[in-house]
């Protein structure tokens, strides 16, 4: 497949004095205990470049590590009931604003770290802070993908939630190994990007990382593009 730029997304992004292009790379759905190493062969290798590194949805990693919680495994009690309500949904999504991912939350980090995350969250949020209910959970709960009770392009995602990928740095480091090229796993949407591992190679800070994919390039809706080529441009000497 050949690459392109997302709809309503731009090619080159500048952070530090250095410009890149981002690339998004079509694929095909990913689907749960597929090898990520063949995937990342099929789709990215053909691509690469010298200089060139990948940015990766954390999402295609998790399913192919088989890091799911089916729906009917999970029972929405009282609390996932009530504390979802008071969730803020974002443009990014509902979060935690659903039972069932309120539910799997609980289940994940206990209730009583969940009830005194939500107290917190209610404090802070008179003085204007955010995402501390999260912080407070902890066990990256707030990477919890799926479970949506909305119409989506996905409809997987409506059976199962998809929780962070295990070792993600190794996993990128696999990765160099194996294909030669260097990467990093990001959680990322319109509204914020997280650095979650690298390879060894890359040698940019994580700040620096999420600042040339900041913008969302892979796209928030059916883009289908979970990799993103990203290509330093060359000065002209």
């Amino acid at each position: 497949m050949e690459l392109k730029v997302n709809e309503n997304k731009v090619l080159c992004r500048t952070v530090d004095g250095v410009t890149y292009e981002r690339y998004a790379i079509p694929t095909r759905f990913v689907n749960i205990g597929d090898d990520y190493i063949e995937f990342m062969r099929e789709f990215a290798q053909p691509h690469m470049q010298e200089g060139d590194f990948l940015s990766i949805s954390e999402k295609i990693i998790a399913l192919c590590q088989k890091r799911i919680v089916y729906r009917e495994d999970i029972h929405p009690g009282f609390w996932a009931k009530l504390l979802c309500k008071f969730v803020r949904v974002t443009p990014a999504g509902p979060g935690a604003g659903t039972p069932y991912k309120m539910q799997l939350i609980i289940m994940i980090c206990g209730l009583p770290r969940v009830l005194f995350a939500a107290a917190c969250s209610a404090v802070t949020k008179l003085f204007g802070k955010k995402g501390v209910f999260y912080k407070v959970c902890g066990n990256n709960v707030d990477g919890i993908d799926g479970l949506i009770d909305y119409d989506i392009s996905y409809k997987e995602y409506v059976n199962y939630g998809i929780l962070n990928p295990e070792n993600p740095n190794g996993v990128c480091n696999e990765i160099q190994e194996k294909l030669g090229f260097n990467c990093m796993i990001v959680d990322a949407c319109d509204i914020s990007v997280e650095v979650l591992g690298k390879s060894e190679g890359l040698k940019l800070d994580n700040d620096t990382l999420a600042e040339i994919v900041r913008d969302n390039p892979a796209g928030q809706d059916d883009e289908c593009t979970p990799i993103i080529l990203v290509r330093p441009v060359k000065e002209a000497e």
